[in-house]
C-alpha cells in the first residue's frame, strides 16, 4: 500500500457518521451550489474540510448504503394543513371498513370525483408491434382532438363503477352525474358519499337536488355559505350524506386508486382518432371492467402510518403481501440495529453440531 493511502475499513465510526450527517442535510449548509447531493459532490465537500486521509469515492457509497440513505431519490408528499384531519381520515377510514356489512343491511358507501383533462391524443403514424427483443415503438409526434372529463361513482362494496363523459365539469355536470348514479343502483335507505372539498360538491344545485331526494324543504337563504352548504350535506339524518375528504387529503377516495388503474390499462398508451371513438372504446373499457375485473379494494390504511400501528408480528406478513412500501428483505442497517429477538432463534442442541 503506498503512502497516503488507508486499507478498505480503516475509518473510525466517526467518518461514517459525518458521511451521514452530510448526507442527510442541505448541500446549501456546506456551500455547495447543487440543489442535491451525489456521492462525487459528498467527496470533493469532504476534502474541502477535511485535512485527515479523504474518503475514497466507494468507501461513501457504502456508507450510504450501508444506512440505506440514496441522496439520488425524491418523492412528493402533500402536507395537510387541516386541523381535524385525523378525525376525518378515521371516519372515512371506518366507512371503508364497515362497507361490505353496511350493503347488507342496505346502506350504500360510494365515492365519487372526476378525473379532468384526459387528453384525447392520435399518434401521427401508426405504432409499431412488439417483436422478440424488441418493445413496442409509439411515434412521439401526435395530433389533438380535445379532452374530456370522466365523472366516476366507486361502488366501495362491489368495485363496479358509474360513469359519465362530459366536456365539463360544472355543478350541473356533477349533480346530473349522481342523479345517474342513483337510477342506476338499487334503492337503499341509505347513501354515504366520499367526496373531496372541491365547490360543485358543496353547490347550491346540489343541495336543491339532495333536497327533494330526501323530502327536505328547500331554503336558498340559509344556504348561502360554503360552510352552511357542507353542513346541510354532511347531516347524518338524512338519506344521503356527503363525507368530504380533509384538505389535501383526496387521497382518502377510494376512486383515485380506480383513476390510476384506468390511466395505466387505458390513457396512458391510447391512440384514439376522434372524440367519438375515445367515448366508444372508453365505453367498452368500462364494461368490460364491470363485468369481468370490478373488485373492491381492500383498505389496509386505518388512519396511521402502516407497520408502525400494526403489531410486531404482522409487520413482516405485511411487507411480503406489499402493504408496505419497503422491500420484505430487511436492509443492512435494520440487520444491525434491529437484530432478530431472542425468542425467534431455534434453539439447537450442541450434540447436533458435533
Amino acid at each position: 500500500m503506498r503512502r497516503g493511502q488507508v486499507g478498505r475499513g480503516a475509518f473510525p465510526p466517526a467518518d461514517q457518521v459525518t458521511v451521514m450527517a452530510m448526507a442527510t442535510s442541505k448541500p446549501a449548509d456546506y456551500h455547495c451550489p447543487a440543489t442535491r447531493w451525489s456521492v462525487d459532490d459528498i467527496a470533493a465537500t469532504l476534502r474541502l474540510h477535511r485535512s485527515s486521509p479523504v474518503l475514497s469515492r466507494s468507501t461513501i457509497w457504502r456508507v450510504l448504503d450501508a444506512a440505506d440513505l440514496k441522496p439520488h431519490r425524491s418523492v412528493y408528499w402533500l402536507n395537510s394543513h387541516d386541523p381535524a384531519f385525523e378525525a376525518k381520515a378515521q371516519a372515512l377510514c371506518a366507512l371503508y371498513l364497515e362497507a361490505l356489512r353496511f350493503y347488507q343491511d342496505d346502506r350504500l358507501v360510494i365515492c365519487t370525483d372526476e378525473k379532468t383533462g384526459m387528453q384525447i391524443l392520435q399518434r401521427k403514424y401508426p405504432t409499431q408491434l412488439m417483436q422478440p427483443g424488441k418493445p413496442e415503438k409509439r411515434e412521439q409526434e401526435y395530433i389533438r382532438h380535445g379532452t374530456r372529463v370522466l365523472l366516476a361513482s366507486f361502488i366501495v362494496p362491489t368495485g363496479q363503477v358509474v360513469w359519465d363523459l362530459s366536456p365539463t365539469r360544472t355543478s350541473a355536470d356533477f349533480s346530473a352525474h349522481l342523479t345517474t348514479v342513483v337510477q342506476q343502483l338499487p334503492d337503499m335507505q341509505r347513501y354515504d358519499w366520499v367526496v373531496d372539498n372541491l365547490n360543485t360538491h358543496w353547490s347550491l344545485e346540489l343541495c336543491r337536488l339532495v333536497a327533494a331526494w330526501c323530502d327536505l324543504p328547500f331554503a336558498p337563504k340559509t344556504l348561502a355559505r360554503g360552510v352552511q352548504r357542507r353542513a346541510f350535506l354532511s347531516d347524518p339524518t338524512h338519506k344521503h350524506v356527503f363525507h368530504f375528504t380533509p384538505k389535501h387529503g383526496s387521497w382518502l377516495n377510494q376512486v383515485e386508486l380506480w383513476f390510476g388503474v384506468l390511466a395505466r390499462r387505458f390513457l396512458k398508451r391510447g391512440d384514439f382518432c376522434s372524440i367519438e371513438d375515445f367515448a366508444g372504446r372508453l365505453d367498452d373499457y368500462l364494461e368490460v371492467y364491470n363485468t369481468h375485473h370490478a373488485h373492491p379494494y381492500r383498505w389496509t390504511y386505518t388512519g396511521q402510518p402502516l407497520v408502525r400501528a400494526t403489531p410486531f408480528s404482522q409487520t413482516r406478513r405485511q411487507q411480503q403481501q406489499g402493504r408496505a412500501w419497503f422491500s420484505p428483505r430487511p436492509q443492512r442497517f435494520e440487520r444491525a440495529f434491529y437484530p432478530p429477538r431472542p425468542y425467534k432463534r431455534t434453539a439447537t442442541p450442541l450434540v447436533m453440531n458435533l
